[in-house]
C-alpha cells in the first residue's frame, strides 16, 4: 500500500510540473512580440517616361547579294582580300579573256574592212556605177560587222566582275585557275552603312507609330551601347497569321559594328513623354489574387511601443523598364515602399530600416561582367 501512494505522489508531482510548464508557456505565448524584420526601403518616385513599343528583330542590308559570274571562264585574277571594303564599280574578279580577245582582234579587222568597203560602194553608187541592192548588201554587212565586235566586247566585259555598290566583301570562295560556271558564288557584298533593322509589331501598335518616328537599337555582343535610328517602313498589309506588322527601321552604322544577320532588340519611342509614378520592381509582391506592395508608416507594435510599420496596398502595375515599374494606381508620389524583403512580412509587421544594403536601382542597368 505505501508503494501505491508513492507511485500517485510521484505521478501528481510530474503532472503538477508540466501542466505548470504548459501554463507559462501558452502565458510567454500571448505576452511573445515579433521582433522587427530588417528591409529596406524606396520612394514612389515621378518620372517623365517616353512610351515605347518593344520588339525583337534582325539587322539586315541595305543592299546585299552573292556575287557570281554571268558566263563560264578560268578564274586569272582575284583583286580583293576578304573581308575587306570595296568602291562601286571595283574590280573584284578577272576571267580569262584571252580567246575572246583574239576574236575580238579579227572581228574588229573584219569590222574595218567593211566600213571601206561600205563607204566605196556609196560613193560609186552615187555615180551611178551600182545598183541599190549592192549597196543594201554592203550596209548591212558592215552592221553585221560592228555587231560582232560590241558582242565580243560584252562578252569581255561580263567576264570581269565588279562591284554593283559600296560595301564589305565577305570570304571569297573562288581561287586562281578555278573554272566557274554562270551562278556559282564567288563572295557575299554587303552593304553595311547604314543598316536595316527589321522587326514586327502586333497590329494594335498602328495606333502608337508611324514613320519618321526615332527608335533604339541594342544588340546582345555590344551590351553597353544602343544606336539610334529611325522608323522609315511599316508594311501596308497585317500578316494573316500572327496578325503582326512588318516594320522596318534605318539606323546609321558607321562604325560597320552592326552586321546583317545579328538579333536586336528595338524600341520605337513615342514623340513625347508622360509622367508616371514608378517604384523599384522588387518591392511588388506578385500574387494571382492581385500585385501589392507594403508601404511604411508610423504606429505601435503588438506590446504597444512606438513602431515602423508595414501595411499591405494593392496596387496595378503598368510599363516595366529597367529595375523600375509603373504604378497606375495604388500609389502616390513621395509614399515610402518596402523595396526588398516583402516575401517575409505581413500586414501591420514592423520592420527596421537597413538602407545601406539596399542594391542601385536604375532605369537602364548596364550588367557588369565578374
Amino acid at each position: 500500500m505505501v508503494g501505491v501512494l508513492l507511485l500517485f505522489v510521484v505521478i501528481g508531482v510530474l503532472v503538477a510540473v508540466k501542466g505548470a510548464q504548459i501554463v507559462a508557456m501558452i502565458q510567454a505565448g500571448e505576452t511573445f512580440v515579433q521582433p522587427p524584420e530588417s528591409v529596406t526601403s524606396a520612394k514612389a518616385e515621378s518620372f517623365g517616361w517616353q512610351a515605347t513599343q518593344g520588339a525583337v528583330g534582325t539587322v539586315i542590308a541595305l543592299r546585299g547579294v552573292t556575287l557570281s559570274a554571268e558566263l563560264p571562264g578560268v578564274v586569272s585574277d582575284i583583286r580583293f582580300e576578304n573581308g575587306a571594303s570595296v568602291k562601286k564599280g571595283q574590280v573584284l574578279v578577272q576571267l580569262d579573256t584571252s580567246s575572246e580577245a583574239a576574236q575580238l582582234t579579227g572581228a574588229e579587222a573584219d569590222a574595218e574592212l567593211a566600213r571601206l568597203t561600205r563607204d566605196r560602194v556609196e560613193k560609186l553608187h552615187t555615180q551611178g556605177a551600182n545598183t541599190q541592192s549592192e549597196l543594201d548588201a554592203v550596209r548591212t554587212r558592215a552592221v553585221q560587222a560592228e555587231a560582232t565586235v560590241a558582242h565580243l566586247r560584252t562578252l569581255i566585259a561580263k567576264k570581269v566582275i565588279r562591284a554593283p555598290f559600296e560595301g564589305r566583301i565577305g570570304i571569297r570562295q573562288v581561287e586562281l585557275g578555278q573554272l566557274v560556271s554562270p551562278g556559282n558564288p564567288i563572295a557575299s557584298l554587303q552593304s553595311i552603312t547604314p543598316a536595316l533593322v527589321e522587326f514586327q509589331l502586333p497590329q494594335q501598335a498602328l495606333a502608337q507609330v508611324k514613320q519618321g518616328q526615332k527608335v533604339r537599337i541594342r544588340v546582345d555582343v555590344f551590351p553597353g551601347n544602343a544606336w539610334e535610328g529611325e522608323l522609315t517602313t511599316i508594311n501596308p498589309e497585317v500578316e494573316l497569321s500572327s496578325r503582326n506588322v512588318r516594320m522596318r527601321a534605318t539606323v546609321p552604322n558607321a562604325d560597320g559594328r552592326l552586321l546583317p544577320g545579328m538579333f536586336a532588340n528595338i524600341e520605337v519611342l513615342a514623340e513625347a513623354s508622360h509622367p508616371v509614378v514608378a517604384i523599384p520592381a522588387t518591392a511588388v509582391l506578385f500574387a494571382p489574387y492581385g500585385d501589392s506592395v507594403f508601404t511604411l508608416s508610423e504606429g505601435k507594435d503588438a506590446a504597444g511601443k512606438p513602431a515602423l510599420l508595414a501595411r499591405q496596398q494593392f496596387v496595378r502595375l503598368g510599363e516595366r523598364r529597367g529595375d523600375f515599374v509603373e504604378v497606375t494606381s495604388g500609389l502616390t508620389a513621395g509614399q515610402t515602399v518596402v523595396s526588398s524583403g516583402v516575401f517575409k512580412l505581413k500586414n501591420g509587421a514592423a520592420v527596421v530600416l537597413n538602407n545601406a544594403l539596399a542594391p542601385p536601382v536604375e532605369a537602364a542597368p548596364q550588367p557588369v561582367n565578374p
